[in-house]
């Protein structure tokens, strides 16, 4: 879980998540270079203030920054449809569970192996611990085993809802009318807040 003055994506409890940590970074290192490589430009324009007036056209040039950035967004462009696909290919799942958002409070079910039904609640202020987690944690708590393949059935009664653990990479939208699902493993164990 994040912690306070935390800068960076939280630890990724499935590899999903590790993946999209990954591409974080190389995104940031890519954009890192384009600042340097603007900054100097910019730097170097200023300090020298060399300018050929007799120069109309400067073919190398414009070669160069039309393919740079095509060059740069290949360099994004290709591990972003990779993660793209891992997003969405969905494998045969061990356990499914059925999520419907309610307003103030998610109803799941079990229906797997043994039909279980529950509704999870926000804990309120006044019961809360002194190291509880403000308007993260909840009543009942859904367990999930690990190195699993858990399959995320999610629907809505009354309006849009949004079924995100950070941790996994999980974001599934729950719409009145629509079954959406969303698959995830985790491959450590721990206590995990939606948000």
């Amino acid at each position: 879980m994040a912690t306070w003055s935390n800068l960076s994506l939280q630890d990724g409890a499935s590899p999903l998540m590790e993946q999209l940590s990954f591409f974080h970074d190389h995104t940031m290192v890519v954009l890192l270079l384009i600042t340097v490589i603007v900054g100097y430009a910019l730097s170097y324009m200023l300090v020298i203030a060399y300018t050929n007036r007799n120069m109309l056209h400067g073919h190398l040039i414009e070669t160069i920054w039309t393919a740079l950035p095509a060059i740069t967004l290949i360099f994004i462009a290709l591990p972003s449809l990779r993660l793209l696909y891992l997003l969405d290919d969905s494998v045969d799942a061990m356990i499914t569970i059925k999520t419907i958002g309610r307003q103030w409070y998610w109803s799941y079910e079990y229906s797997d192996f043994v039909d279980v039904e529950f509704d999870t609640y926000m804990t309120p202020e006044s019961d809360l611990e002194i190291d509880g987690f403000r308007l993260l944690d909840v009543d009942n708590r859904t367990i999930l085993p690990m190195n699993t393949e858990v399959r995320v059935l999610t629907s809505a009664s009354d309006v849009l809802h949004s079924w995100a653990v950070p941790a996994l990479g999980v974001k599934i939208d729950a719409t009145p009318g629509r079954l959406n699902q969303g698959t995830f493993t985790m491959n450590r164990p721990g206590l995990f807040f939606g948000q």
